[in-house]
């Protein structure tokens, strides 16, 4: 279950700082709310947008970089990630 708090948004942020690629939140236009750079392994997410749409977009992208729970070291985020995986946005 999605909860749309800074604890959960706190957790999202973990996955990346264990994860091989650096989040940043920026300013910008961007029209999804998200850029990835893949060579550099950079995710940007817009600073202005809500604690929820920060979470559902860094669900997303969590989805589309299909992270693997077995490439953490941490077992808190190997079962959060596997939870979140089971999970789907109804938007």
């Amino acid at each position: 279950m999605i909860r749309y708090t800074k604890n959960f948004l706190d957790k999202l942020e973990n996955l990346f700082a264990s994860s091989e690629f650096i989040l940043r939140y920026e300013k910008g236009s961007f029209k999804s709310g998200y850029c990835i750079l893949k060579d550099n392994k950079i995710v940007i997410i817009n600073k202005y947008y809500t604690i929820e749409g920060k979470i559902n977009t860094l669900i997303d992208i969590i989805k589309e970089l299909n992270f693997n729970p077995k490439d953490f070291d941490d077992k808190k985020n190997q079962e959060f990630l596997s939870e979140l995986q089971q999970t789907q946005l109804k938007l």
